[in-house]
């Protein structure tokens, strides 16, 4: 059976073959076609602030794709192609890195295993993902609140009293 997952795409580090950051994530996007993993659309590429110690800035985008790949065989096909563009396991959290690809959801609902947990835990949380993932598919709801890609980034960016 087909499944459908939405997967987050970051980059922040200049790769030796395709260049900057942006030219990382447009090369992950068709490694993963060319991998049998295809993309039925990926959101445009936009740049924000890094988070924890890494003071370059991201590249981030999302890709809707279609498999028949399960959840854990989509992780470890996806950690296969972080490493064949040089990432490496292990090492201090929210370093620069030369890709970053994660399942943010997935068609199925909900996964829960020691080496991934579908929804992504932090993807309400995060504008540089959930602005990507509304551009592809702001009516898919999140299983955990029920609220749909729309209403998790409306409630993130909403205005808010500065308190007195």
């Amino acid at each position: 059976m087909v499944q459908r997952y939405l997967i987050a795409l970051g980059s922040n580090r200049r790769h030796q073959r395709h260049g900057p950051p942006e030219r990382v994530l447009r090369a992950a996007l068709a490694a993963l076609g060319a991998n049998g993993v295809p993309v039925v659309a990926a959101a445009p590429i936009l740049r924000s602030a890094p988070l924890g110690p890494s003071r370059r800035r991201y590249a981030n985008s999302a890709a809707l794709i279609e498999t028949r790949l399960s959840p854990p065989d989509l992780l470890r096909e996806l950690k296969r192609i972080e490493a064949a563009f040089g990432r490496r396991s292990g090492g201090q959290r929210w370093t620069s890195r030369v890709l970053d690809l994660d399942v943010l959801l997935w068609s199925g609902g909900i996964w829960a295993d020691p080496d991934l947990t579908v929804p992504h835990r932090e993807f309400r949380q995060r504008d540089f993902v959930l602005r990507p993932a509304l551009a592809l598919a702001p009516a898919w709801r999140d299983p955990i609140t029920a609220l749909s890609l729309r209403q998790l980034h409306a409630r993130l960016t909403r205005p808010r009293p500065i308190p007195r």
